[in-house]
């Protein structure tokens, strides 16, 4: 399936990492969501990940057919029955992710800014853009550099 780099993108980040077999299961439940995601009885274009054991992405190409406030409402009816079937928060934007070498680390906003403060999070620390819109900001700006993100305007002040 191919999507346009146009496509509608939604990143919802845990706050804790799936399990490996958390996110098989899970990448199932997915998958036969997007598969039946229709808006207004019109088949959806869409696609669901999980990456990294932290997020799970939602993709629609409005190519063929366009999200509508009742579609949206489906994923994030979706996304509620994962938070409780799994003990997990999806909608907290208060969470920061991070990378640390390979790893994926979630904080709240205190102990992050505590992070920037002590310097352990710093200009080229990869921080994670989960407010991108379009697959082509997903692909571009999802992962960026501290500096580059708006975590860096946010934040400006502690470095």
């Amino acid at each position: 399936m191919s999507f346009s780099p146009q496509s509608r993108v939604w990143v919802y980040q845990s706050d804790r990492a799936f399990s490996n077999e958390e996110v098989q299961s899970l990448q199932k439940k997915l998958n036969d969501f997007a598969l039946q995601w229709k808006a207004h009885g019109h088949q959806l274009n869409a696609k669901a990940d999980v990456r990294y054991n932290y997020f799970i992405i939602f993709v629609v190409d409005e190519a063929s057919a366009g999200v509508t406030g009742c579609s949206i409402d489906a994923s994030v009816r979706i996304v509620k029955e994962i938070e409780q079937e799994y003990g997990v928060d999806l909608f907290n934007r208060f969470n920061m992710a991070y990378r640390v070498d390979d790893k994926i680390v979630v904080t709240n906003k205190e102990d992050f800014e505590t992070l920037i403060n002590i310097k352990a999070v710093g200009p080229q620390t990869i921080v994670f853009n989960n407010m991108v819109q379009t697959l082509a900001e997903f692909e571009d700006k999802w992962e960026v550099p501290f500096e580059h993100s708006w975590h860096g305007k946010v934040f400006a002040h502690l470095l």
